[in-house]
């Protein structure tokens, strides 16, 4: 990849790379804190940190992307990395649930802010387009690599050590992304276009209100989120009190999703150009209810075992990754490139209000009423996502060709592209009188504003990206 000769962007991926598998190892970690200090509680102790986790970030990283460019970026990501790695490292000291809380605050505070400038700065670092779209592709893998990795680094370690030891290796992933980015020339940010933050999401949920595609989209924000939690919440307690398990098996049976993740990812490229997203993502929906049925199987029939956990967790894995990867895909494919800003914005806030409703439920719920009533509740919403996403993103009227499947540039033409199907043709009539408009004649722009307009879309796509594939971290 040519991206990786511009010396600034490498040492910026090392630090990623490096704070990402440190993340992995705390997410083990604090799932084995949980289980420590609760117990048989331990799935409410993660639900509620995780609902803390999704409230900040949706509170948060859009402030953060709205307000950056107002402070030396450099500066800040060093000090938001060094917050990380302090909090972290206090994490093995806690007595108390509340201590918990508390620190997971602090720690989701500063990634929420941290994440939205961290990808704001790699369109100015990486700035042709092409480059840049094998940048994201690069911090995809590494998400999905870190998915199997991290658990499996957890599960070799935690037969020498103890678990708390983990976080020491979080803390120095964060201090070493810190060194890297103090030692990264970075850009300070141009002025943003739009600061109203309410009004950025706002816009990009009535583009999800008009557009099919964007409408299916919501469901299928439900359906990952339901698999989801049950992977991310559920684990700790089915292993250690349903199989008797120990903590390194723990360990190993979230590397199992993360297995499942990256056998999908691999396969993905390939099918999606080939196979319309719609087809793909109805598929990972049905995959992931699939896997919730057979999860409800194995505890109501007190059948469950390691190998046939094992299976059901690849597939949860796998079709969350089915869902998720395309997204970036069908957004880009549904709105003109001026408001692809706001969809990205409304996408980030939806799917993790999505995760607001699902981890709750998993931890709340699971401690009060058990497994199985918790994950036939889980099981429910999956199949309402699927079945809402097949009626609100219908079938294409007319096939897509294999051009029009592909991910469009992002710096292509503003001018928006004349519609492929009917469901584009609805999408188009629903807009703004401004975006119409543009379906029939270019409209010309000076070239300062639409650069402005693109990095903005590649920050946004960036932030979103990054969001979805750590929704299933704790830390």
């Amino acid at each position: 990849m040519s991206v990786f000769a511009i010396r600034d962007y490498r040492r910026l991926f090392t630090a990623q790379v490096i704070a990402l598998f440190g993340t992995g190892l705390a997410t083990v970690a604090l799932g084995l804190l949980a289980y420590e200090l609760a117990g048989p509680n331990a799935a409410a102790v993660l639900g509620t940190a995780l609902t803390i986790k999704m409230v900040l970030y949706v509170v948060i990283a859009p402030l953060a992307a709205a307000f950056v460019d107002r402070l030396p970026r450099r500066a800040f990501l060093a000090v938001l990395d060094a917050i990380r790695a302090v909090v972290v490292l206090a994490l093995p000291f806690v007595s108390e649930v509340w201590h918990i809380y508390v620190l997971i605050a602090l720690l989701q505070a500063a990634s929420a802010a941290f994440t939205p400038t961290f990808q704001a700065v790699i369109p100015d670092i990486v700035t042709n387009e092409n480059d840049y779209t094998r940048a994201l592709s690069a911090s995809q893998v590494a998400y999905t690599m870190e998915s199997l990795l991290s658990p499996v680094l957890a599960a070799v370690a935690l037969a020498f050590i103890s678990f708390d030891r983990l976080f020491l290796g979080t803390s120095v992933g964060f201090f070493a992304s810190a060194v890297l980015v103090l030692s990264t020339t970075i850009p300070n940010a141009r002025p943003g276009a739009q600061t109203n933050v309410l009004k950025r999401v706002s816009s990009g949920m009535k583009l999800f209100v008009v557009t099919p595609r964007l409408r299916g989209l919501m469901a299928f924000n439900l359906v990952v989120a339901t698999g989801g939690a049950i992977v991310v919440v559920n684990t700790v307690n089915y292993v250690r009190d349903v199989l008797g398990g120990s903590a390194s098996e723990v360990a190993w049976m979230l590397a199992a999703s993360g297995g499942g993740t990256l056998l999908a990812a691999l396969a993905l490229p390939r099918l999606l150009d080939r196979t319309p997203e719609r087809t793909v993502m109805n598929a990972g929906a049905g995959l992931i209810a699939l896997g919730v049925i057979a999860a409800v199987a194995l505890v109501a029939t007190e059948t469950a075992s390691y190998a046939l956990t094992a299976v059901v967790w690849v597939l949860l894995g796998a079709g969350m990754a089915m869902v998720v990867t395309p997204t970036g895909r069908v957004i880009r494919r549904s709105v003109p490139p001026d408001s692809l800003p706001q969809a990205f914005a409304a996408q980030f806030s939806l799917s993790h209000m999505a995760w607001l409703i699902t981890y709750p439920i998993a931890g709340w719920m699971g401690t009060s009423a058990g497994l199985t009533p918790t994950w036939v509740t889980l099981l429910a919403g999956a199949v309402i996502g699927a079945v809402a996403a097949r009626f609100l993103w219908p079938p294409e009227t007319t096939s897509p060709s294999t051009s029009e499947r592909a991910p469009e540039p992002v710096s292509r033409s503003i001018t928006e592209p004349a519609p492929t199907s009917a469901l584009d043709t609805e999408a188009m009539a629903g807009r703004t009188s401004a975006a119409a408009a543009s379906t029939t004649a270019p409209v010309p722009r000076a070239p300062a504003a639409a650069s402005g307009v693109a990095i903005e879309s590649r920050s946004a796509e960036g932030t979103l990206m990054v969001c979805q594939c750590s929704c299933g971290q704790v830390v």
